[in-house]
Parts: structure tokens; C-alpha cells; sequence
């Protein structure tokens, strides 16, 4: 794939401001821009957009309880807080 490839998108898509983009002049609408509305009233309508798979998710059926994970999530954010109040107390000598 080469930058040729990619320019018309690249000039629909208006990188340098997101309220000038234009949809593409007549080439088979290759870029068409869509209401909310519009996506919605589609048969099976998702955003949720995933072509790469994250290995970690690969067992589904044998994840931890929530409760297991929100309590290691805490225990996570209590950790790093811990860390930041040292390096603060160091930052301002107190030990």
C-alpha cells in the first residue's frame, strides 16, 4: 500500500479540521459519512469495531467473578496512590 493509494480518503477525511470533511465526489461514495440515526436504523446495528484479538480474553467462559476483579482493581489504584503520597513526601523531605 502506498500514500497514493490513501489520498482521496486522506482529503475526505481532513485531518487538519474535522468539520470540513467532505464525503467523496462520485467514485461509488467509497466515503460516506452517516447519521447516528442512520446507523442505528440498521439491521444488527454496532459500533463495536474489533479486528484484533487480544489473547489475555481468549478463555471467556472462565473469567474471574467481578467482584475478584473490582477488588483487584482497587487494590491496584490503592497501590499507586500509596506510591505517589511516597515520592510527593520525598519531593518535600518528609520521610
Amino acid at each position: 500500500m502506498k500514500y497514493d493509494d490513501l489520498k482521496d480518503f486522506v482529503k475526505c477525511y481532513n485531518p487538519k479540521s474535522r468539520f470540513k470533511r467532505k464525503e467523496s465526489a462520485s467514485d461509488g461514495e467509497r466515503f460516506k459519512k452517516f447519521t447516528y440515526d442512520e446507523i442505528i436504523a440498521r439491521d444488527k446495528a454496532n459500533l463495536d469495531i474489533f479486528w484484533l484479538k487480544d489473547e489475555s480474553l481468549g478463555d471467556l467462559e472462565n473469567l474471574p467473578d467481578p467482584d475478584a476483579i473490582a477488588l483487584e482493581i482497587i487494590e491496584n489504584v490503592e497501590a499507586g496512590l500509596a506510591s505517589f503520597k511516597e515520592i510527593v513526601e520525598g519531593l518535600n523531605g518528609k520521610n
